[in-house]
């Protein structure tokens, strides 16, 4: 079994695609990845936790992921985790306390470029 790593972070406002990570508590700031989806999930009372995108593999892991074909649920929800997932790898998430900006696109640069001229944080708080 593989280990992967990721973060997240409490999701205080939905969006239209959240990006959310579903998982079961193994330590007080970490999660046991059990699914993530693009949907509001898991319903009923408690917290939310976005995923960040950001990942740290051990070596061994990272090699079994790359010769792993796309998966169902991955090309389902067009989320690579859910091939780890499926092939029964391991992924922790540890949940951090702010979301760093997400630069996706050529408006998002030129966001990220400005706030470090301006010496502003690079959080999602704008």
């Amino acid at each position: 079994m593989g280990l992967l790593a990721a973060f997240a972070a409490v999701l205080w406002r939905v969006t239209a695609e959240p990006d959310v990570v579903v998982g079961s508590p193994v330590a007080p700031r970490r999660l046991r990845a059990l699914y993530f989806t693009r949907a509001t999930a898991p319903a009923g009372d408690g917290p939310l936790y976005h995923h960040i995108g950001l990942y740290a593999y051990r070596r061994s892991a990272l090699e079994r992921f790359v010769k792993l074909p796309p998966s169902p649920l991955e090309q389902r929800e067009k989320l690579e985790q859910l091939r780890a997932l499926e092939a029964g790898m391991r992924i922790d998430v540890e949940i951090v306390d702010t979301v760093p900006l997400g630069v996706d696109t050529p408006e998002d640069l030129e966001t990220a470029r400005a706030m470090l001229e301006d010496g502003r944080r690079m959080t999602d708080d704008r």
